[in-house]
């Protein structure tokens, strides 16, 4: 018997990799960095969801990282969404990559930390947090100082 423990839980704010934290918060340079903006309707805008989808797969492609497209998309989708649903307002969205590994960070007009739930099974959200865990090696966030909360998810590539 498989039971579930159905309590909310935040992210503990996990710490991002060392080279992501030192390009986010002190701007180093990594191998690859592209950054998308989204427009000011991207707070309620569906469509900044499509418009992220095709920033990753153009990125990715030209990085060479074909084979991560798909799961980056995946997780893009989730962290906008969540970014519309919750935060605000989808920011910026920005991708960077270092060796194998690859960051995915959106920024949100929000300081409320993410929480993963554990969906009822006829729900129709919930589970993007959830998601997220499943497809990548790291995820978390952050809110630097004057600054929106960024939320990252690392894949490897």
């Amino acid at each position: 018997m498989t039971t579930f423990d159905a309590r909310p839980q935040a992210a503990i704010g996990a710490r991002p990799p060392g080279w992501l934290s030192s390009s986010l918060a002190d701007g180093h340079a990594v191998d690859h960095d592209a950054v998308h903006p989204f427009r000011d309707a991207a707070t309620s805008d569906p469509g900044s969801v499509s418009e992220a989808r095709r920033f990753v797969d153009r990125t990715l492609t030209g990085w060479g990282a074909d084979r991560v497209v798909f799961d980056a998309q995946l997780v893009v989708s989730e962290l906008v969404t969540n970014a519309m649903r919750h935060g605000g307002g989808a920011a910026q969205l920005r991708l960077l990559c270092q060796g194998r590994e690859l960051a995915c960070v959106v920024s949100d007009h929000s300081r409320s930390v993410p929480v993963a739930t554990v969906a009822d099974v006829y729900a129709e959200f919930g589970r993007g947090l959830r998601l997220i865990e499943a497809l990548c090696s790291a995820w978390g966030w952050f809110s630097p100082a004057g600054r929106d909360k960024l939320v990252w998810a690392v894949l490897i590539a």
